[in-house]
């Protein structure tokens, strides 16, 4: 399962900027990543390695290993777990933070861009509410996740690398093998950074974590007649295109609470998250989410709902007279729903292969019209979109295969759809073939538990590339949902 440690490496460890430490130490508390007894790698991003100007060779020693877990820092370098609140469940907690990571530093990459390097089963810090260490199945699920979004086009933050620890943990029960993550992000600010800055009546707090968002993520806002306003628009819009590309490809977050939302719209935290398989509006798959609040089709509202939150965090820096700068927050943020309807209109016109000459109100009709059908056939959700590429090329066979005999009302979609023209490239290009299948990813994460990261390997090749079909039966498993009378996927708050 693990890499075979390279021979010592003689070189120290990168040096990291310590820009979020420096800038903001209210919102930072420090922390010592624990020492593991046998620090392992078992998966690398080169390329993100790359990136950031970082030795695959190096990280693969015994140095890179512990660099990896935050054990082998360069001098200066002083890990913090960033602190901030957030609305989980609708309750407002004051105080939540990193429990169990640390924001190791920043790096540059390649395109001058500040990247943060965090890691994740580092053990406990002054915020921890378990013990703070993370296990291999996990980690490598996150690590899988960030590839299989990025490779979809959807923004997210990437594991660099996953490390075993050689300390097994204990879990519900069972012993399974320890594990640090380290992840690579834009930024780790959360919406609730704001909830916790805006909380202490400091606005000189409030006003310098905006400034460093500004300068960080949203540049143009500083040209702005009203920077702060212009800021929180940005993120409005960055919010509205996250939120459509996940309803695009049937991705259900799963705790999308504003501590789990980050203000740079990438996608972060791969715990109970899931994937549809036969359609289902209200799907949820959280072992918690007894009442289906962040289920799939309630994704937009809640965002939208979370935005309103961040808008109420920073309203005091909209305007000077208390009432005004409310009602201005508010107007913004309710600019998420035109926002996301756009995105999400052109995102399903690109599902459905439409040129742009086609009238928009007929495009959100065709798709309103085939998520019913979805939704009362039960029909497979990525498999129905990407079937509509050989249905524009003249064979109709294989979406035709999702159905339990003729349906009327298919015929009709099929004919007004083709009315307006798809273009089966454009289909393919808009609707993968492969997508991180819930009972295909726990194969891969159990066996890799088990020692062997073979299937693991093969899974992320897949999703590094999931337009391009593979030829032959190995790869056609990949593409099925579950079968019939498998039991409901269920996801648990493990990341």
């Amino acid at each position: 399962m693990t890499h075979p440690i390279a021979p010592h490496a003689a070189r120290r460890p990168p040096v990291l900027e310590q820009t979020w430490a420096e800038l903001l130490p209210e919102l930072s508390r420090p922390a010592s990543p624990v020492r593991t007894p046998d620090p392992r790698l078992i998966a690398l991003n080169e390329e993100i390695a790359g990136e950031l100007g970082l030795e695959p060779g190096w990280l693969r020693s015994d140095d890179g290993a512990r660099f990896l877990t935050g054990e082998s820092r360069a001098d200066g370098t002083a890990p913090v777990a960033q602190v901030y609140a957030g609305h989980q469940w609708g309750e407002f907690r004051p105080i939540l933070g990193d429990g169990r990571a640390a924001l190791l530093g920043e790096r540059r990459d390649r395109r001058g861009r500040l990247r943060d390097l965090h890691l994740k089963g580092i053990g406990p810090t002054s915020m921890s509410r378990v013990d703070g260490f993370a296990t291999v199945g996990p980690m490598l699920r996150e690590y899988l996740m960030g590839e299989a979004m990025h490779a979809l086009g959807v923004p997210t933050t990437r594991a660099l690398a996953v490390v075993s620890t050689g300390a097994p943990r204990e879990r519900d029960g069972q012993v399974l093998p320890g594990a640090v993550l380290a992840r690579t992000a834009a930024s780790h600010v959360r919406f609730g950074s704001f909830e916790y800055a805006g909380t202490h009546e400091d606005p000189g707090l409030l006003r310098r974590l905006a400034d460093h968002v500004i300068a960080r993520h949203y540049p143009q806002a500083a040209r702005a007649e009203h920077p702060y306003r212009a800021l929180l628009a940005e993120i409005v819009e960055a919010a509205a295109a996250l939120t459509a590309d996940w309803m695009r490809i049937g991705f259900v977050h799963g705790v999308l609470s504003t501590d789990n939302v980050l203000v740079s719209a990438e996608t972060i935290d791969y715990g109970p998250c899931a994937f549809l398989d036969a359609y289902e509006p209200g799907a949820r798959f959280s072992s918690i989410d007894e009442f289906g609040r962040y289920a799939y089709d309630r994704q937009p509202a809640i965002m939208r709902w979370n935005l309103e939150r961040l808008a109420e965090s920073i309203a005091p820096l909209l305007d000077d007279d208390a009432a005004t700068a409310e009602r201005i927050a508010a107007d913004i943020s309710a600019s998420f729903d035109s926002g996301y309807h756009a995105r999400r209109s052109l995102a399903f016109r690109r599902k459905l292969g439409i040129g742009r000459a086609a009238d928009q109100t007929e495009i959100d009709a065709l798709t309103d019209a085939a998520l019913g059908i979805l939704t009362e056939h039960a029909v497979d959700f990525t498999g129905f979109w990407r079937d509509l590429a050989a249905a524009a090329a003249g064979d109709e066979r294989p979406l035709r295969g999702r159905f339990l005999g003729p349906v009327p009302e298919l015929d009709a979609w099929l004919h007004r759809w083709r009315a307006l023209g798809p273009d089966d490239e454009l289909i393919r290009g808009a609707n993968p073939v492969y997508i991180a299948r819930n009972h295909i990813l726990d194969e891969a994460l159990a066996a890799a538990v088990d020692g062997d990261i073979a299937p693991f390997t093969q899974l992320l090749g897949l999703l590094r590339t999931p337009f391009i079909e593979r030829a032959g039966d190995q790869h056609r498993r990949y593409t099925r949902p579950a079968p019939d009378g498998a039991p409901r996927h269920l996801t648990y708050c493990g990341t």
